[in-house]
């Protein structure tokens, strides 16, 4: 284990080149370098918070940790000292910045320069009525409409705008229309705690009816019967949602009656319709096992029926089409294989039929069915392809694309009688775009591609894949995308690596407008697609988790490496970025590769990773267990011990280093975060920036406003810019 970790270097300024070490006149130089950007010097005389030490001692198999800031955890959130710490952190931040006050409202303003002030979505049909939002103005919220025809006036349904009002954050989770269009469920979150309350509305009046539902997941689904609704119930312990719930109208949530519930805390439910509106499918998602249980949406009153039973290591999705379902399943598949059941036995797999073979070079990701094609989504060496099988002339088609590297999804396809595909398409120099296929002829039809300015132009950028190769032998791909006339590929321009690497979520190359702000000043922006992720199948998932997990980290530091050594980036101007558990992998380079990096930005991280998965009441914690391990079994334990960032902090010089947190985070507890940078000052033996900001109103995903959120990506850039070197 010991040969993964680098070893650090005690230099007053961290060496920022690829050698080990580096001599203090470097140092200096690098230091002198960022205090001379723009001729501006941040306030760096004022003290750090220092967070009080209370000893907590933590046994487990025979070894005891020592926390000194196990007291910043408060459930409550409401504890008066740890409130107090997280305010002088943000005091601190901001006395800090304050030289790049002006810096950071110039960046600020250019971001939400990028996002049409009046913007409206492509209308998609759903039982007569197309459905749509509309952004307007300074307005940070949407509004959802819908009209019965596409020259008709729109019906407003819900105006978050004026929901919004008194409410710091505000989000709304799902929101269905009842079979005879007259009744809105929606649901909302007024804490980003991602604790949802359900309403129900009479859309021919306006009126809120007296239905009330409390402490759901947001999703909501209706019967056809327009008198029942079906919704799923957290636990406001662990924020699992475990029961599904079924709601008659018009009487009290107490009286609700329980149509599953799930006992084993490593599942998570969620619920969805079928497109056709007759079945509603109870999802049961573990990390290695998946299945569904029916609700005939027609008869609502009557008793779930499992698909198909869970079975060890074994997944599927399914797709309603007639009297049959299309399955995408693992089963005898690592790479995932498309097989059809009929309805009358899907429990049965010996009446079903293969419709596409299992291809262990090929990856399938999702399936969408529409008239007689069958439209898959597929990889094969992390390149992404939509093929069209025509089942009825027994014909496959790649669809054609216009960029070499892209992401893609189905999206809007709502109508099953019909042979015209729509998708989200985009890469990372094609700005999102919502496009039709006709998948007789394949002509492409673009409804909308969203406007980023009246200058931009997708041919003054260019985005490539490469492969890196690690340290083991393995191949990285690495997602590329720079400015033509600012790029020399000669190791002078500064780098910006992004990487997830966990969960199986694959970080497709698609367009983000704010890095336009990167790549206009010179910046080289990377995805790494490390192993945890599924860019090259499911063996690149399982090679990055549980007792894997260390490829994870070792890929991205070598991606790194790799870049510098082709020239791609200036080894002194490397940065890094994750969130969540990207932030876990910014926690771990920090500190195996903290020579590498000039600046860590880590948005949410997870990063005490032994305490939170040895607490079972900490939320969504059990529905880890096989991504990360169960501390309870000692080999687990060690594991997860040797990475994990808040235990592995050491004294050693660190990277300058940005960190943020929601206060009221579900996913990730903001006290893990605040523990890890008060370690961090107490350990890290250089000068180097640690700052930590806390929204004090806002949870996992940040900010919930359209304009708003981007506040917190002008204060990543501005310290940046700021260490880059680089003026604004």
């Amino acid at each position: 284990m010991k040969s993964l970790w680098i070893a650090s270097c005690m230099t007053l300024t961290a060496s920022l080149s690829l050698g080990a070490c580096s001599d203090n006149s470097t140092s200096m130089e690098q230091s002198s370098q960022v205090e001379k950007q723009q001729g501006v010097k941040l306030i760096t005389d004022t003290p750090a918070p220092v967070a009080q030490k209370i000893p907590y001692e933590l046994a487990a198999h025979g070894t005891v940790r020592n926390d000194d800031y196990y007291w910043m955890r408060d459930d409550s959130r409401e504890d008066e000292k740890v409130l107090a710490h997280l305010e002088k952190e943000n005091a601190y931040l901001e006395t800090v910045m304050a030289p790049l006050k002006d810096n950071r409202e110039t960046l600020y303003e250019e971001l939400i320069a990028r996002i049409e002030k009046d913007d409206t979505t492509v209308p998609y049909l759903k039982n007569d009525y197309w459905y749509f939002t509309e952004y307007s103005g300074e307005n940070e919220y949407p509004i959802y409409l819908r009209k019965p025809s596409m020259d008709a006036e729109g019906e407003v349904l819900l105006n978050m705008n004026v929901m919004a009002e008194g409410h710091d954050y505000y989000n709304i989770g799902d929101y269905s229309v009842s079979s005879d269009n007259n009744l809105l469920a929606y649901s909302e979150d007024t804490l980003s705690r991602r604790v949802y309350t359900i309403f129900v509305k009479n859309l021919a009046t306006g009126e809120l009816l007296s239905d009330e539902l409390t402490g759901t997941s947001g999703a909501v689904e209706w019967a056809n019967d327009n008198k029942h609704l079906f919704y799923v119930k957290k636990d406001l312990q662990t924020l699992l949602g475990f029961q599904v719930y079924r709601h008659a109208l018009g009487t009290p949530q107490a009286d609700d009656t329980l149509v599953f519930e799930e006992t084993d805390p490593t599942f998570y439910t969620y619920i969805s319709k079928s497109k056709d509106d007759d079945m509603i499918y109870i999802h049961h998602s573990h990390t290695d096992k998946s299945a569904v249980t029916l609700i005939d949406a027609n008869q609502p009153t009557k008793a779930p029926v499992p698909f198909l039973p869970i079975r060890e290591n074994e997944e599927y999705s399914i797709e309603k089409s007639g009297d049959s379902y299309f399955v995408l399943t693992n089963n005898e598949a690592t790479n995932f294989r498309v097989m059809k059941a009929p309805a009358s036995a899907t429990d049965d797999m010996s009446k079903w039929e293969e419709v596409i073979a299992h291809n262990p070079d090929v990856f399938i990701q999702d399936i969408e069915v529409l008239g007689d094609f069958l439209v898959v989504k597929e990889k094969q060496e992390g390149v992404l392809r939509l093929v069209a099988h025509n089942l009825k002339a027994d014909k496959v088609t790649v669809i054609p694309t216009d960029d070499p590297i892209y992401g893609a999804y189905f999206t809007g396809n709502t109508q099953q009688d019909t042979d015209t595909l729509r998708i989200y398409y985009s890469s990372l120099t094609t700005p999102a775009s919502i496009v039709d296929i006709d998948l007789n002829t394949f002509d492409k039809t673009v409804l909308k591609q969203t406007k980023v300015s009246d200058t931009f132009s997708s041919a003054a950028y260019t985005s490539e894949r490469i492969m890196i190769k690690a340290e083991d032998g393995a191949d990285i791909p690495v997602s590329l995308v720079y400015r033509n006339d600012m790029f020399n590929k000669d190791g002078t321009n500064p780098l910006y690596q992004y990487a997830y690497g966990s969960y199986g979520a694959t970080i497709e190359p698609t367009f983000r407008s704010s890095w336009l702000s990167l790549v206009d000043r010179g910046f080289v922006v990377a995805i790494a697609h490390i192993r945890g992720g599924q860019m090259l199948g499911r063996q690149w998932y399982e090679d990055g988790k549980m007792h894997s997990k260390i490829n994870t980290f070792t890929d991205f530091i070598d991606v790194s490496k790799g870049l510098i050594e082709k020239r791609y980036a200036d080894p002194k101007r490397v940065f890094a970025m994750g969130g969540s558990a990207g932030g876990l992998l910014m926690g771990a380079i920090a500190n195996m590769a903290p020579e590498l990096y000039l600046g860590i930005s880590a948005h949410v991280p997870f990063v005490d990773v032994v305490t939170t998965m040895s607490d079972d009441t900490i939320p969504l914690t059990t529905g880890e267990y096989t991504e990360w391990g169960n501390p309870a079994n000692k080999d687990e334990f060690d594991y997860i011990l040797s990475y994990s960032p808040y235990d592995q902090v050491s004294a050693q010089d660190y990277p300058h280093m940005l960190v943020t947190t929601g206060l009221h985070d579900s996913q990730v507890q903001y006290f893990e975060p605040m523990k890890w940078v008060a370690k961090l000052r107490d350990y890290k033996t250089n000068d180097n920036l640690l700052l930590f900001q806390t929204d004090m109103e806002a949870g996992h995903g940040g900010a919930s406003g359209r304009f708003k959120r981007f506040e917190s990506t002008a204060l990543e850039y501005a310290f940046v810019f700021y260490l880059a070197g680089i003026e604004i």
